[in-house]
């Protein structure tokens, strides 16, 4: 069984940064490639940002410029480093292998003055 454990949410100022990160306790990011993915209250989860196995990435037009997704395969860690935060970033973070079959805990970004 994989598990995924996020860290790095928390309260920042609007134009802050954080970096989250996501422990795979498997090389599956790797094989499936992994996602970032929020969830704000009264709204669905949306996919934030991906990397496959190859190293592509893809971001949502929200945060195009802003995010940067990445992956360390020696250490089975996902990253999502937040730049320019803003309000509307505010939201419950999740990471997924690419394939969506494991999930981490989430871990909640606030964004506010």
């Amino acid at each position: 069984q994989v598990r995924l454990v996020e860290s790095g949410g928390g309260l920042v100022q609007p134009g802050g940064s954080l970096r989250l990160s996501c422990a795979a306790s498997g090389s599956i990011f790797s094989i499936n490639g992994m996602g970032w993915y929020r969830q704000a209250p009264g709204k669905e989860r949306a996919l934030v940002a991906a990397i496959t196995s190859g190293g592509s990435t893809n971001y949502a037009d929200s945060v195009k410029g802003r995010f940067i997704i990445s992956r360390d395969n020696v250490k089975n860690t996902g990253y999502l480093q937040m730049n320019s935060l803003k309000p509307e970033d505010t939201a419950v973070y999740f990471c997924a292998d690419g394939r969506r079959l494991y999930w981490g805990q989430g871990t909640q970004v606030t964004v506010s003055s």
